[in-house]
């Protein structure tokens, strides 16, 4: 349910399914080539878990507005530390030799870089020198809104201060020398906002109590509201134009033209245009890359289906040149300036852990791969052992096209190989052409994986979204999911009598719901910190959890515009009813859930009744509890305990190869946090007192 992202006939089927309006001819054909090109690779050797647990060696990487300069954080087992290459050639030299940065950002000049660490803000000049540092949350709730555009060196923040019983909120420029200079107070959570080249706000978008909206903003700081934006709409402004006008990416307006995602102008005028979207209209933008000089786009990507990025404008045919160099790759792109400044090029795939990165140059064409050496490029698992993955769409039994995401382990028969449904958070979320580590962790296993992008996520659009009509029970988005995994069977990908079903937040619950309300289909399942109810874990999320009404949204009016307000009654009883809570005595397949005891997304006490239930009606189980763990498992030992459990459920129950045997470490987490120890964990549990 990974609400954080939120404001997130079975004969009858199967005919339908099987008809030939369910599939576009094209499309069944690439997949089956697909298929047989992937059967005649060689089988993947098998990853030992740490291949697929370790985090990148490149925590972020930025190339300087100029262009003559690559900025990157790089880390060394607990040490990270910040690094500058030229572009021109050269070695790169140290900036900071320790830091627990995750983010950084160049200033505008090219002069000075900001480091944003979880509890921190630290400026870094690239000549050595050190600027302010300040503190970030606390109670201030102090945050990194934007580097500032119209100044050499800034950045703005946004702070809390408290105004009697009630709080506002200041927007600040902060420069490298520690200078403060409030921009605005407002009773308002300011989203975003633009300033002209004096460095004055001109336009703002906050959110309103029950919706969010644009703003100009005079000369005198009064506002004029421009654009009412509706549930699951949003902007994000990204430059103001020397004409007045505003550029921005999003999906404002009604009806059709409000659907995707996509890059905007707003006119002096107020009058939208829109500027690039998805050519196949069937993807939200993904990211939008700007010329630093000019603020005027220049590429836009698209990834909820097939990855692609298209140049805008004068940069079509550079943008254009450097995708022929790189088929079948998703490519993000970051520009720089100056008369001899070079492109960055990363080169991403669902078979590349870590990304490759390239210096382009859009004189001469040429390119040169960079940050390469030993050390930082050698970890990343070989791409010949990772599955390849495909987007795939389907037609419902409804008539509604449904897209996924298919991996196909190399050198594996699919007719024969188990097939495990990965269903995601959110469910306002979705999977994306990239790279996962969880799917192919299970397909170097020997597993096929069918991710699905059920009606109700994000990056297909607003009507997308909207189309399940709050029927998040066992009903049209659980049907979605099945009739996917009917879908693949029937095309000869997956054995239909070794099929498990796996998730986390929502997608745990979906794990729970398959296995209660469609045991002929899946024989196993794997929760993640799952909501059993989801009625309840609503209603308990807005007024106990960490995603209640907040000052930059409201929970409650994005529930009731997905009809999932359970406050309402009949809401709460239509939830309710079809939840595996309510339904627990259906549940006989054997079901491993992995939980978080201080989960403020879904609530410990939910997960432990509804195991008491189960235990109480003797059905197979396992219950893992991190004790102090969250929604998901950020430390090492949690997430390969996730992975390991995981994978013996699978293997048990799938017959997939047998797991790796855990080290001492895991040994002692699993023996210390096995609440409830199925057969498949005997071994693994602590002797009974």
């Amino acid at each position: 349910m990974n609400i954080s992202r939120i404001m997130c006939g079975a004969l009858v089927a199967c005919a339908l399914l099987l008809s030939p309006r369910s599939v576009p001819a094209q499309v069944a054909d690439g997949l089956q080539a697909a298929v047989a090109a992937q059967r005649e690779m060689p089988r993947a050797p098998r990853l030992p878990r740490a291949a697929l647990l370790e985090g990148r060696t490149l925590v972020a990487v930025r190339l300087s507005p100029d262009g003559e300069h690559v900025a990157y954080l790089r880390e060394r087992k607990d040490s990270r530390s910040l690094w500058l290459l030229p572009t021109t050639g050269g070695a790169a030299r140290t900036l900071v030799g320790s830091t627990q940065a995750e983010q950084l950002w160049w200033s505008r000049d090219g002069r000075w870089l900001f480091l944003r660490a979880p509890g921190t803000l630290t400026m870094v000049g690239v000549d050595g020198r050190s600027g302010v540092r300040v503190p970030l949350g606390g109670s201030g709730r102090r945050q990194v809104v934007k580097v500032d555009p119209s100044q050499p060196a800034a950045v703005l923040l946004r702070e809390r201060v408290r105004a009697g019983a009630g709080e506002r909120w200041r927007i600040v420029r902060l420069d490298v020398h520690g200078k403060r200079t409030l921009l605005r107070e407002d009773p308002r959570w300011i989203h975003d906002l633009a300033l002209d080249a004096r460095g004055r706000i001109v336009a703002l978008a906050r959110f309103e109590g029950d919706h969010d909206a644009l703003h100009r903003v005079g000369a005198d700081g009064r506002l004029r509201e421009v654009l009412r934006l509706r549930p699951m709409q949003r902007i994000d402004l990204l430059a103001t134009l020397a004409d007045g006008s505003l550029l921005l990416e999003g999906n404002p307006g009604n009806g059709a033209e409000g659907n995707f995602r996509r890059v905007l102008r707003l006119g002096a005028d107020d009058r939208l245009q829109t500027l690039h979207q998805d050519p196949r209209g069937e993807a939200d933008l993904d990211d939008v890359v700007l010329d630093p000089r000019t603020q005027l786009p220049v590429a836009a990507s698209y990834r909820s289906t097939v990855a692609a990025t298209h140049g805008i404008g004068s940069a079509q045919a550079t943008v254009a040149d450097i995708a022929r160099r790189f088929p079948g790759r998703d490519l993000g792109l970051q520009v720089g300036s100056g008369p001899a400044a070079r492109w960055l090029v990363s080169e991403r795939a669902a078979t590349l852990r870590d990304p490759r990165l390239h210096l382009y140059d859009p004189r001469n064409g040429s390119l040169r791969r960079i940050l390469d050496e030993p050390g930082i490029g050698t970890k990343s698992p070989p791409e010949a052992a990772l599955a390849r993955k495909l987007a795939i769409a389907y037609t419902a039994s409804d008539g509604m096209r449904v897209h996924g995401f298919v991996l196909l382990p190399p050198g594996v028969d699919v007719a024969r190989a188990p097939l495990v449904t990965q269903v995601h958070g959110g469910p306002i979320n979705h999977f994306r052409a990239g790279f996962d580590g969880t799917a192919q962790f299970l397909a170097n296993r020997g597993y096929v994986v069918f991710q699905s992008n059920f009606r109700g996520s994000t990056g297909h659009g607003r009507d997308y979204v909207f189309a399940p009509k709050g029927d998040y029970g066992n009903g049209r988005v659980q049907q979605d999911i099945v009739e996917g995994v009917r879908w693949l069977l029937a095309r000869g990908i997956g054995d239909a009598k070794r099929v498990g079903i796996v998730g986390h937040s929502f997608g745990g619950y979906s794990a729970l719901l398959g296995l209660t309300f469609q045991p002929d289909l899946f024989k196993v399942g794997v929760a993640g910190a799952p909501p059993a109810d989801l009625g309840w874990s609503m209603r308990w999320l807005v007024r106990s959890g960490s995603q209640g009404d907040l000052p930059d949204r409201s929970l409650r009016h994005t529930l009731r515009a997905l009809s999932l307000d359970s406050t309402d009654s009949a809401t709460h009883a239509r939830l309710h009813a079809q939840s595996p809570q309510a339904n627990a005595a259906k549940m006989r397949r054997p079901l491993l859930i992995i939980a978080g005891g201080a989960d403020r997304t879904v609530a410990i006490r939910e997960v432990a009744n509804y195991s008491a239930t189960l235990k109480a009606l003797g059905r197979p189980l396992t219950l893992l509890v991190e004790p102090g763990g969250g929604h998901s498992p950020v430390d090492p030992v949690p997430r390969e305990a996730y992975l390991f459990a995981m994978e013996t459920m699978l293997q048990r129950h799938l017959g997939g190869p047998a797991p790796e045997q855990p080290g001492q470490r895991l040994r002692a987490y699993l023996r210390a946090n096995l609440r409830l120890a199925g057969p498949e964990f005997t071994t693994f549990a602590a002797p009974p007192r």
